[in-house]
């Protein structure tokens, strides 16, 4: 099918495949500048996927299951993974207070500080992208993709299984 009869349907000007590609497009430009920031701030090994696993792993700690289950990935991918944020200083594995025969994982101070400086420069790359397009048109922005984003209106939270979507 050509390009114009598979984005016919779309729209009047048949061009409905942009939009997903300009949302990709401006989610990697702004994740691609956040690690480039991380590599040039002592941190040049961590990779978007250790960033939504130290996502998952969270404040609390969770299993390497659970880990691969809010990623999208089979528990041993999530263990490889586990194992390089180890290996890297970002994550540690330990007992379960609540469980002895669980092991959780958790991020330690270097994992956490990797999270923190990765909100504090998520908020100048937005600063930067509101100076670019205006804070209104930015605000308004984000209003319309909460409107369109299943659960992000209700405050539900965001998805991080990104990893395991598109592996397929």
């Amino acid at each position: 099918m050509s390009e114009a009869g598979a984005g016919a349907s779309a729209g009047a000007d048949g061009r409905g495949f942009e939009l997903p590609m300009l949302l990709f497009a401006g989610f990697r430009s702004m994740v691609d500048a956040l690690h480039a920031r991380l590599a040039d701030e002592g941190h040049p090994d961590v990779r978007p996927a250790y960033g939504f696993a130290m996502q998952a792993i969270g404040l609390r700690g969770a299993t390497a299951s659970e880990v691969g289950r809010r990623l999208g990935v089979s528990k041993q991918a999530a263990g490889k993974t586990v194992e390089r944020l180890e290996a890297l200083g970002y994550a540690e594995r330990a007992a379960d207070p609540a469980d002895g025969r669980r092991k959780l994982v958790l991020l330690t101070p270097r994992g956490v500080e990797v999270l923190v400086r990765s909100g504090q420069i998520f908020d100048e790359l937005y600063a930067q992208w509101a100076q670019v397009l205006g804070a209104e048109r930015l605000a308004g922005m984000e209003a319309d993709l909460r409107a369109v984003v299943p659960g992000s209106a209700s405050g539900g939270g965001f998805r991080v299984d990104v990893a395991g979507w598109f592996g397929g």
